[in-house]
């Protein structure tokens, strides 16, 4: 016999021996694995859709409230120390790659962005996201809070 044939030959004998079929699909006993997040997902909560409306437009408290989220959440690693950019784009430009309405910015942060821009909607609320909105919007107007110097 060949080495093909004895191959053949000893998987007829396996799966006859094992009271199975030749090609019946084995089930197994393991359990099922469970999936485990390391670290924020990009893509839908599941939660529900927040107001398409920014509640907070030209609040310059909110837009302090947005800088200082924007730092505790270290945005500003990615983004740069005011939003000019870094490994992450430029918050300051006007043409943006996902729109630059409140709407689409609220939908970026919430969601996240292909090549590392993480999914905040599990960590923040609507109301912190429409901070981060509100601050990342005042960037270029004399609303910014602490504009860089």
């Amino acid at each position: 016999m060949r080495g093909r044939d004895v191959v053949i030959a000893i998987a007829i004998v396996v799966t006859a021996g094992c009271g199975k079929p030749p090609g019946a699909v084995l089930t197994s006993s393991a359990p099922v694995p469970t999936p485990t997040a390391v670290g924020p997902i990009p893509g839908p909560s599941g939660q529900q859709p927040p107001a398409k409306v920014n509640p907070f437009v030209k609040d310059r408290a909110a837009a302090g409230e947005g800088r200082q989220l924007f730092n505790r959440f270290n945005c500003s690693g990615c983004h740069g120390e005011h939003g000019g950019g870094g490994m992450g784009p430029s918050l300051r430009d006007e043409d943006w790659i996902y729109g630059n309405a409140d709407a689409q910015i609220f939908s970026s942060i919430t969601e996240g962005r292909a090549h590392g821009m993480p999914s905040w909607g599990p960590r923040l609320s609507a109301d912190q996201t429409w901070q981060l909105v509100t601050y990342i919007k005042s960037m270029r107007t004399s609303l910014e809070p602490q504009p860089p110097s």
